[in-house]
């Protein structure tokens, strides 16, 4: 029988401008600047890695969540595409808003705890600018981060200098988007269009798994998304792996490496058994153990992502001859 579907059309929208942001461009780090300096010898052995990779022309791909733009460290992540170290920069819905509201505005990030009680929550109609951007790239066969970043360069957006979307256009560096229908606050605008999004991301995943199919002497670099990066991840070198097998080759030696906040014990050379709440943590087995057991090493880095990810760019420049 047919369900009665929500009625998107009663609802309200309200600008940008009548929002109260909990994070400004002061809030950016600017390049070069180091908060506290990290004593981490596995951050050195991941440098090398990365240095490594690129001077074979091997892959380094980055998947990352939201808090990585939303701890400030866009320009760390810009500057490394520029560069080259980081060939493909894989994201989720929550990445492309706010990096697109930062790169419009100069502001992003709402509090939800206010905005939910009322159900102002997302609603904000330029962020659904969103929406209009799934459509052209569906109209265009082009990904969904591809075409983010083609409008804020097009719409010459006054800071799209922090924006990693935009400085994918510019460089040729694929920035692709992973959407979960529902996850994201465009959804909850009229204007969604599912098609339009689900082709978009769809072709983004393609992408995705077309680099990951290069990922051999490379450096997959999993930077704060639990559930997003290893699910896609997984996916991907499945597929890569299976097209591979067909032509007598094998995609095992490469090196994985997560950034996270959890402390997951001392032993992680081999996942947790399913009585312990780690083994329901994705980065861990997936990408951590399983994903890397016939061939490849895996290293994990606890901390805050605007302490790691500035330190990990200043080791990649003194090995690489580009420090101070």
């Amino acid at each position: 029988m047919p369900y009665k579907k929500f009625d998107r059309s009663k609802i309200v929208l309200e600008s940008l401008a009548e929002r109260r942001h909990d994070m400004t461009l002061d809030y950016v780090l600017p390049l070069g600047k180091i908060e506290q300096e990290l004593d981490e010898p596995r951050l050195d052995v991941v440098a090398d890695r990365i240095v490594s990779a690129r001077k074979s022309g091997r892959e380094v791909i980055m998947m990352m969540g939201a808090h990585v733009i939303k701890q400030g460290c866009s320009r760390y992540v810009i500057d490394l595409m520029e560069r080259g170290f980081i060939t493909h920069v894989g994201t989720n819905g929550a990445c492309a808003i706010h990096d697109f509201e930062l790169s419009m505005i100069g502001a992003t990030t709402e509090s939800v705890a206010h905005y939910i009680k009322t159900g102002r929550f997302g609603m904000w109609r330029e962020t659904g600018f969103l929406n209009e951007i799934a459509v052209e790239a569906a109209r265009d066969d082009i990904g969904f981060g591809e075409a983010v970043g083609r409008w804020i360069e097009r719409e010459k957006y006054p800071h799209r200098d922090v924006s990693i979307f935009a400085a994918g256009y510019r460089f040729h560096v694929p920035v692709t988007v992973h959407v979960g229908i529902g996850q994201d606050i465009i959804h909850q605008h009229p204007n969604c269009d599912p098609e339009a999004l689900g082709k978009a991301t769809y072709t983004d995943f393609l992408v995705f798994a077309e680099s990951v199919s290069r990922l051999e002497e490379g450096v997959y670099l999993n930077y704060g998304t639990a559930v997003m990066g290893p699910e896609v991840y997984l996916k991907a070198l499945s597929m890569a792996r299976n097209v591979a097998r067909q032509s007598g080759k094998t995609l095992s030696k490469f090196t994985t490496v997560v950034f996270d906040m959890l402390d997951l014990g001392d032993d992680l050379s081999k996942e947790a058994p399913k009585s312990d709440p780690r083994y329901y943590y994705r980065p861990f087995k997936t990408i951590l153990v399983r994903t890397v057991a016939d061939g490849g090493e895996s290293f994990y880095i606890r901390g805050d992502h605007r302490i790691t990810l500035p330190n990990l760019w200043k080791r990649i420049m003194d090995r690489s001859g580009l420090g101070e």
